[in-house]
């Protein structure tokens, strides 16, 4: 089933386009599309559950998954979940602003929060950073979580021993997390400097295990 472009729906998906990382502005006024086998929607929850092998796409995003729900409190916040199907991951794709770069993400769980502007990637959690087709930075984690408004991700370490990440490297082990980092050449005295770049801490200060 395609679905079409809903105004109560678009509102919810449009925030997991927050310009995190300097997201595409464009993405915000290209119409979205939904494919997905079925759709349930409550209007008095205020809630819809695409399921059954789900593709989102507006612009640049892309998101895939079993199952997307995206639902909006009475205060107007706005929350998305997407659930990977059987075995595999969820999957996250958007290009940054002004700079031929792509950031990834996967987990099990995609959760976006409004209220706390934050989107994280749980379980298995994978993070990755393209300069076109070259893949310049990876991630390996328990959790990775991206807050919209400092633009600062955090990883924390895996409770089990992760999977194999995009380079065909080990995941991260028990309790760890693992980075793989390109250096980046100096810009010339004259060349501008594109883009802003990805910050990072180390643990998920008081997040909940």
């Amino acid at each position: 089933m395609k679905t079409p472009f809903l105004p109560w729906l678009l509102l919810g998906v449009l925030t997991l386009a927050a310009p995190w990382v300097l997201a595409e502005k464009a993405d915000r006024d290209k119409p979205m599309n939904v494919e997905a086998d079925a759709l349930r929607y409550d209007d008095l929850k205020q809630l819809s559950v695409f399921t059954g092998r789900v593709v989102l796409t507006k612009g640049s995003i892309l998101i895939r998954g079993g199952k997307v729900e995206v639902r909006q409190d009475p205060q107007g916040n706005q929350f998305g979940l997407v659930t990977a199907e059987p075995g595999k991951l969820a999957f996250f794709r958007q290009k940054r602003e002004g700079v031929d770069e792509y950031i990834e993400g996967e987990g099990e769980r995609i959760e976006y929060d409004g209220q706390a502007d934050t989107v994280k990637f749980i379980t298995r959690a994978q993070l990755r950073r393209y300069q076109g087709a070259k893949l310049n930075d990876e991630f390996n984690a328990g959790v990775i979580v991206y807050n919209n408004t400092t633009e600062v991700f955090t990883l924390d370490g895996a409770p089990g021993a992760g999977s194999m990440g995009s380079a065909g490297q080990p995941g991260a082990p028990a309790g760890r997390v693992r980075a793989m980092l390109t250096p980046k050449p100096q810009p010339s005295a004259s060349a501008p400097v594109s883009g802003q770049p990805l910050r990072a801490t180390p643990e998920l200060g008081g997040a909940s295990r």
